[in-house]
């Protein structure tokens, strides 16, 4: 049954995958949702035989039902080959009661490499099947991970160009070097005065003006998106839940249909808002616990109904959830708002206006699949250590956010289910805030000095994402204020 995709906010018709995803974002500032969740047409155990590349094509094809299996195939195989340093893709770690969902085995050490391996040539395919003469312009802000993931992904892609937004002093110095060294004649990557919020909002502001669409399309060029705003990030990061399911079942770690939990460190909601969706499609999920940095906006929405922006924006060790606007959890408000896109339209428009917006007590019953919590910076460190100190396994600020609340949520409501944790990064990314939660004698250390003594400690090689960085030279200067950010498309276009 073909999947039709219309925006959250009720404007204009419904379109293909391949067109949603050439979009990125609706005419209307609007994100595209499928007009229904299609059921898994295979068994949990037929499943449970096959690899990564077999199960993210029985998942896709679902989703992206304009696509030939010939197109869609091609685009995995592309996607997720030797790039990733592990045959499995994405294995699962056993450690401290829990499965880590290891997610960070690809070219940049984030999660983000499992949907921007595939985005490009989703992209690319969709610009083919449309007929589209224009050269492509990737346009994307970053908190720290997707930036590099989306470089990675487009550099050299013909007929594509990508200009990524960062927050200056709002990334580890590992994700700096990562993106401002990237190779590249079609690649741009600009530091903005301000955090990410203002890179995300600018970004969005550019993709709704409707007179600098019209210029460049007499240029040549249209814009498109690789933020999880995308429908064509969103869909391949549901493969990831189905394939760690099957995994437990393969491994005799799960009786079929037995529930998990899954936890995900949380910032712009694309990553939860997958399981969610997997959910939907038939895989058996107990609670979707929602893991929350200092920047608690989430874990407040969740508890409260009310959703508020108007706070302090905090600086954590985990950057990648320092997000006050998450913007994929405009899809769910608007599925529990009955898929209403004028009631949806009203509450964003309320986001943008007073900062906030508050849902029924009726839409907040239908958030009882989730469950909201936050680790401090104290917490997050300490979960650290003890799992590394229990166990010898090693993860990262975010991951750790992630296990600390899944501590939280056992002791709070006795839950002991089997729980999938989404380890959505390399420690080896956030060296310093890993070393310095594991013993703050370690900071002293250079920065690379820091990956040597970790690789030593996990008894893990260092990655090649992380050894290229090491010497490369800078590439990428450029910085601007919010207000100048159209002014460097326009430069770079030119």
């Amino acid at each position: 049954m073909e999947v039709l995709y219309s925006s959250t906010r009720g404007g204009g018709s419904r379109v293909k995958a391949s067109e949603a995803i050439l979009k990125g974002l609706a005419d209307d500032g609007g994100l595209f949702v499928p007009d229904h969740i299609p059921a898994l047409d295979k068994s949990l155990e037929e499943l449970a035989g096959m690899d990564y590349r077999q199960v993210a094509y029985e998942v896709m094809k679902l989703f992206l039902t304009d696509f030939t299996e010939e197109e869609l195939k091609d685009c995995i195989a592309r996607a997720y080959d030797s790039k990733f340093d592990t045959g499995e893709i994405a294995p699962l770690a056993e450690a401290g009661g829990a499965y880590y969902l290891e997610l960070f085995h690809g070219a940049t050490i984030a999660f983000k490499d499992m949907a921007l391996s595939i985005l490009p040539h989703l992209m690319t395919t969709s610009a083919r099947k449309n007929q589209i003469k224009n050269e492509i312009v990737i346009l994307t802000a970053t908190s720290g991970d997707t930036g590099k993931a989306a470089l990675a992904g487009f550099a050299d892609v013909e007929g594509t160009r990508i200009i990524v937004f960062y927050p200056k002093n709002g990334v580890s110095p590992i994700q700096e070097k990562q993106m401002v060294t990237q190779k590249g004649s079609n690649t741009l990557v600009v530091g903005i005065h301000g955090n990410f919020d203002d890179a995300q909002t600018g970004v969005k502001k550019l993709f709704s003006d409707r007179e600098l669409a019209a210029g460049l399309d007499r240029k040549g060029f249209q814009f498109s998106s690789a933020n999880s705003i995308n429908i064509g990030r969103l869909v391949p990061q549901i493969c990831y839940y189905v394939y760690a399911y099957a995994a437990l079942l393969r491994e005799g770690k799960a009786a079929p249909g037995e529930k998990i939990n899954v936890v995900v460190p949380t910032g712009n909601f694309g990553n939860i808002l997958a399981a969610f969706y997997g959910k939907n499609m038939g895989l058996p999920i107990g609670r979707l616990i929602c893991a929350s940095n200092e920047n608690r906006v989430l874990y407040d929405f969740f508890r409260t109904g009310s959703y508020d922006r108007n706070r302090e924006f905090v600086l954590t060790s985990s950057p990648s959830m320092d997000i006050l606007i998450s913007s994929n959890l405009e899809r769910l408000i608007y599925r529990i708002a009955g898929n209403d896109g004028d009631r949806n339209r009203e509450l964003m428009t309320a986001l943008t206006t007073r900062g906030k917006y508050e849902i029924t007590g009726e839409m907040k019953a239908a958030l009882s699949d989730f469950y909201g919590a936050y680790a401090d910076e104290k917490e997050t460190a300490a979960e650290i250590r003890r799992l590394y100190e229990s166990c010898g396994y090693v993860i990262d600020t975010h991951t750790a956010v992630a296990s600390a609340v899944c501590q939280k949520y056992r002791k709070e409501t006795g839950d002991q289910t089997k729980t999938v944790i989404a380890s959505t990064a390399s420690p080896f990314k956030f060296t310093r805030s890993v070393m310095n939660a594991i013993d703050a004698k370690y900071d002293s250390m250079g920065d690379f000095e820091l990956v040597d003594e970790l690789s030593r400690l996990a008894n893990v090689a260092v990655p090649p994402a992380i050894e290229e960085i090491r010497t490369a030279p800078v590439l990428h200067q450029k910085q601007c204020e919010v207000e100048e950010m159209k002014d460097v498309v326009l430069d770079f276009l030119a």
